[in-house]
């Protein structure tokens, strides 16, 4: 076989894998966007009483609003605005380090609560609906902790942050930002709708058994956080 006939061959074939890959990428997306839409608004609309009730008890027990909302980098480092419960006092610094305890002066009692629960982050249903989440993927982090992220760690922004993800279900509050990092970057380049039904089995499990919810170590860029608003 001529050199340049071969050379052809293996171009086409490299090039037949490309597109191959391209269309289940396109696939995959297409289908994981559906299903968060379809889990998103099937919660709120189961949850909405909760979210009210919850929402009241929160600005009835604490000086502040009910949903805490904060700037953090989305898909491609796009900035988006995010939701959570308020979960300590509105007096203190958003962007200081998250409390390693339950009994962290800073948190409200109900704050403790949902936290201890995780479900602080219902309010990211409206995130997700809006597309400015999935249901799995790496957490949003903020803005200014992008520059210190090696060119493999910013892999992690390639896909929409997510609720739950693989660095959640494999050590939380026990492993140091790196090792979330590295956790993100793997979920990135091995992503699919099997294991994103593992990850939120997992957190499930996780939730209930009120495991490493709260961060026990830190890394020395940990106190990075953001920028106020």
């Amino acid at each position: 076989m001529q050199p340049g006939l071969s050379r052809s061959i293996v171009e086409a074939l490299t090039l037949g894998l490309f597109a191959d890959k391209l269309v289940f990428m396109s696939l995959f997306n297409v289908l994981k966007r559906g299903l968060d839409i379809l889990v998103a608004a099937s919660a709120l609309i189961v949850l909405w009483p909760f979210l009210v009730v919850t929402g009241l008890i929160i600005r009835l027990s604490s000086k502040g609003p009910a949903v805490f909302k904060q700037e953090r980098a989305g898909k491609d480092g796009i900035p988006f605005v995010f939701y959570k419960f308020r979960t300590m006092r509105a007096d203190v610094d958003p962007f200081g380090p998250s409390p390693k305890l339950g009994d962290d002066l800073r948190l409200t009692k109900i704050g403790k609560f949902l936290r201890e629960y995780s479900l602080d982050e219902l309010p990211q249903l409206l995130n997700i609906l809006k597309g400015d989440m999935s249901v799995v993927g790496p957490r949003p982090l903020y803005l200014l902790q992008i520059p210190e992220w090696s060119e493999r760690q910013k892999k992690r922004l390639s896909v929409r942050p997510g609720l739950t993800g693989l660095a959640q279900i494999s050590g939380r509050g026990r492993i140091t930002r790196e090792e979330k990092l590295e956790f993100d970057v793997k979920y990135v380049e091995t992503a699919s709708l099997s294991g994103d039904l593992r990850i939120v089995l997992a957190t499930i499990a996780q939730v209930f058994g009120r495991k490493d919810i709260y961060e026990k170590r830190y890394s020395q860029t940990e106190y990075t956080r953001g920028m106020k608003q």
